[in-house]
């Protein structure tokens, strides 16, 4: 069984940063393709960012590019989600995601590993 667990998550002031972490354990496939979501209350779930197991390949929308930068170490099992520039409408729960092999990057759909997330509020 595949577990993830994020962590850093906090309260920060607009313009401020967080450095996200997100540990995989268990039965794990060395290339899996690491990703981070975002939902915030009343919205639906949000594409943030991805990363492919050699980091060659990195993933970002608009809304966060510049500002966020992901990044893996896999010797350490391990995915990181630095935000800077933090902006109020940047609250959200962060979830940490995995797969061998998604038919997409930028959907959660097609991401079988999860983690339980992990709570960022940007205060104005």
């Amino acid at each position: 069984q595949v577990q993830l667990v994020e962590s850093g998550g906090g309260l920060v002031q607009a313009g401020g940063s967080l450095r996200l972490s997100c540990v995989v354990s268990g039965r794990t496939f060395s290339r899996y393709v690491m990703a981070w979501f975002r939902q915030a209350p009343g919205k639906e779930r949000e594409f943030v960012a991805a990363i492919n197991w050699s980091a060659d390949r990195v993933y970002y929308p608009d809304s966060v590019k510049g500002r966020f930068t992901i990044s893996r170490d896999n010797a350490k099992n391990t995915v990181h989600l630095q935000m800077n520039s933090l902006k109020p409408e940047d609250t959200a729960v962060y979830y940490c995601a995995a797969d061998a092999l998604p038919r997409s990057y930028y959907s959660g759909n097609y991401y079988n590993y999860w983690g339980q997330g992990t709570q960022v509020t940007v205060s104005s």
